[in-house]
């Protein structure tokens, strides 16, 4: 299984007791493995090289998050 609670946290330097900001999951999934990317908020690190497992995991972390709020589509 590639989503691994906390791991995507790590890997951007987000504190784990925050929120991962969409504007920086969707600049990940943008750019796609193998590009660096400046981060667009100030929170976690601020240039992230974008691994295929980074992006992956940004694809379902940015899938799932209308999934926890309970939103019926």
């Amino acid at each position: 299984m590639i989503h691994s609670p906390k791991k995507l946290h790590l890997e951007l330097g987000v504190p784990k007791d925050e929120k991962i900001p969409i504007k920086l999951l969707d600049k990940i999934i943008k750019a796609g493995a193998g590009k660096t990317i400046t981060n667009p908020t100030s929170v976690g690190k601020k240039t992230i090289l974008v691994t295929r497992k980074i992006e992956q995991r940004a694809i379902i972390a940015r899938n799932s998050e209308g999934l926890k709020h309970g939103s019926s589509v």
